[in-house]
């Protein structure tokens, strides 16, 4: 196999090839685990987010990627409870005990800059950014 990179062309071997497609899949999945959820990058893009510990459906919502649940975030207003995720969802329909989750998600995921202000009913707020801005970014599988 020959890889084409901007300092040159590499061969590689079939062993070293699939070495490396290896390393890059174990680069771009897995997961993290948060106080009370967890996020999953999986090998095909797509991002779910689960009750920490849980092993069945009903406790986790799958994005198709981590863009998506982002999109999520930045259509939420500056302060917003479960029923604000729901309705930010729109067509992408998200159960009530989903949308408390990912309430959860935001204030624990380092990638979104909010935190939880109340739990009766949970409620998170949008927190400024170094740049006075609120937003989020793509964060690495890793995160």
């Amino acid at each position: 196999m020959v890889l084409s990179l901007p300092d040159g062309e590499h061969r590689l071997s079939r062993e070293a090839a699939t070495a490396l497609r290896d390393d890059l899949t174990a680069a771009l999945t897995g997961c993290r685990e948060f106080v009370r959820t967890a996020g999953e990058h999986r090998p095909d893009g797509s991002y779910v987010v689960s009750r920490r510990g849980a092993d069945s459906a009903g406790n986790a919502k799958q994005f198709r990627d981590f863009r998506t649940i982002t999109a999520l975030y930045e259509r939420l207003p500056e302060q917003f409870d479960a029923s604000a995720v729901g309705v930010a969802a729109g067509d992408d329909a998200v159960s009530g005990s989903r949308r408390h989750l990912l309430v959860r998600h935001f204030a624990e995921h380092p990638a979104f800059d909010c935190e939880l202000v109340a739990e009766q009913p949970l409620t998170a707020e949008k927190t400024p950014s170094d740049d006075g801005q609120t937003r989020a970014t793509v964060a690495a599988p890793t995160d």
